[in-house]
C-alpha cells in the first residue's frame, strides 16, 4: 500500500509517500522557521498561509522526486490534531480532497502518535511493549506503549513543556527562535560550575514534571547580571539545559525501575539534543530514537502512522475534521 502523509500541525509542511512493502519512498519538507524567528514564535495566521502557498508545490516536489504520480496512492494520511486549527485545516483539506477525488480511503492522524511511532520507521524497531518519552515544543509525556493505539500516560509535564521552556529561555537570553537549538549551541560555551539551576519535581516520587518554575528562575538569574555578557549567555543557557536533560533522565530512568520495561523510546523535537540523547544512552539500557530528521515535524511520521491505521481497515468519513486539542487516551486501539 502506497501513502502519502500529510504534515501542517504548526510550522513544517511535510509531505512524504510510504509503501508498506518497501518503507519510505520519499519526503519534503518546508520549514517556516525564518519567517516565524522576526517575532519570537509562531504566528498562527502567518503559518497557515504559508501552508497553503506550499503545500501543493511540495507534493508536486514529491511525487517527481520518487518517480510517481498521484494516481499511484492507496490511501492519503493528514495530520487532524493536536495543533493550530487554521494549519490543520489546510493539511486536512488537501488530503481529504486528494483522497475523493483519486476514489482511495483517508486517515486523519493524531499528530503525537506520529511521533511516538516514527522510530518504529528505523530498520529495528523496540520491541513491544516499551516506555517511551515524548518530547517536544507542546507535549513532554512518558508513556507505555502496548501496541498502536494502546497507550498508558505515566507521567506528564504540569505546566511548561519542555520544548516551550527551551523557547522561552532563549527568548530571556536574546538567543532567538527555536529556542532549542540555540540554547543547545550557546551551551556548548557554557561553564558547567557557574550556575546551578533547581531539578522541579525530582525529589518526589511519580513520573510528573514541572518547568514553568526552572523558567522562572532563569527569568531570576538574568535579571540579576544584565547587563549579560557573551559568557554569562552561555553559561546561563548551560545550566538551563543541563536541569532540563537531568530531570528527563531522571524520570526515564524512574519510569524503567517502575514499569520493568528495558526498551525505551524517545521521540519528539526535543529528542535531538545531543546532550539528551548522550546521557540517556549512558543511564537507560536500551534507547531508541528516531532518526534525526524524523524528531521534528515531518510528513514520514504521517503516512507511517496513517498506513498503519489504514491497513487495519480504518478510513475517514467525508467530513473535514481537526482538533486543536486530543487525548491520545481516545484513540482507537488497532493492535
Amino acid at each position: 500500500m502506497l501513502v502519502l502523509g500529510i504534515e501542517t500541525s504548526c510550522d513544517e509542511t511535510g509531505v512524504a509517500l510510504y509503501d508498506t512493502a518497501a518503507g519510505l519512498v520519499a519526503e519534503s519538507l518546508y520549514s517556516q522557521v525564518d519567517m516565524h524567528a522576526e517575532f519570537g514564535g509562531v504566528v498562527p495566521e502567518l503559518a497557515s498561509r504559508d501552508h497553503v502557498r506550499k503545500i501543493l508545490p511540495l507534493l508536486s516536489t514529491l511525487f517527481e522526486q520518487a518517480g510517481r504520480t498521484p494516481a499511484d496512492l492507496h490511501g492519503v494520511a493528514f495530520t487532524s490534531g493536536p495543533g493550530l486549527i487554521g494549519a490543520l485545516l489546510v493539511g486536512a483539506a488537501v488530503g481529504r480532497s486528494l483522497a475523493y477525488g483519486l476514489g482511495v480511503p483517508a486517515i486523519g492522524v493524531h499528530h503525537m502518535e506520529a511521533h511516538l511511532l516514527a522510530p518504529l520507521i528505523g530498520d529495528v524497531p523496540p520491541p513491544l511493549p516499551f516506555a517511551a518519552l515524548l518530547v517536544s515544543g507542546g507535549h513532554t509525556q512518558i508513556m507505555r506503549v502496548e501496541d498502536v493505539g494502546r497507550y498508558q500516560l505515566l507521567g506528564e509535564s504540569l505546566d511548561d513543556a519542555a520544548g516551550e521552556a527551551f523557547d522561552k529561555a532563549a527568548k530571556m537570553l536574546g538567543l532567538g527562535y527555536p529556542g532549542g537549538p540555540a540554547i543547545a549551541a550557546a551551551a556548548e560555551r557554557g561553564d558547567a560550575s557557574r550556575f546551578r539551576f533547581p531539578r522541579p519535581m525530582t525529589a518526589r516520587p511519580g513520573l510528573d514534571m514541572s518547568f514553568s518554575g526552572l523558567k522562572t528562575h532563569t527569568l531570576t538569574t538574568v535579571r540579576e547580571h544584565e547587563p549579560l555578557t557573551a559568557q554569562e549567555v552561555a553559561d546561563i543557557a548551560r545550566a538551563f539545559e543541563e536541569a532540563v536533560v537531568d530531570t528527563l533522565v531522571l524520570k526515564c530512568r524512574r519510569t524503567v525501575r517502575e514499569t520493568g520495561l528495558n526498551s525505551f523510546v524517545v521521540a519528539g523535537g526535543v529528542a535531538a539534543n545531543r546532550r539528551l540523547r548522550t546521557r540517556l544512552q549512558e543511564a537507560l539500557p536500551q534507547v531508541v530514537y528516531a532518526q534525526p530528521s524524523l524528531c521534528t515535524d515531518n510528513g514520514a511520521m504521517i503516512a507511517y502512522a496513517g498506513a498503519l491505521r489504514l491497513v487495519a481497515g480504518q478510513r475517514e468519513s467525508l467530513a473535514i475534521r481537526t482538533r486543536a486539542r486530543w487525548p491520545m487516551a481516545e484513540l482507537e486501539a488497532i493492535g
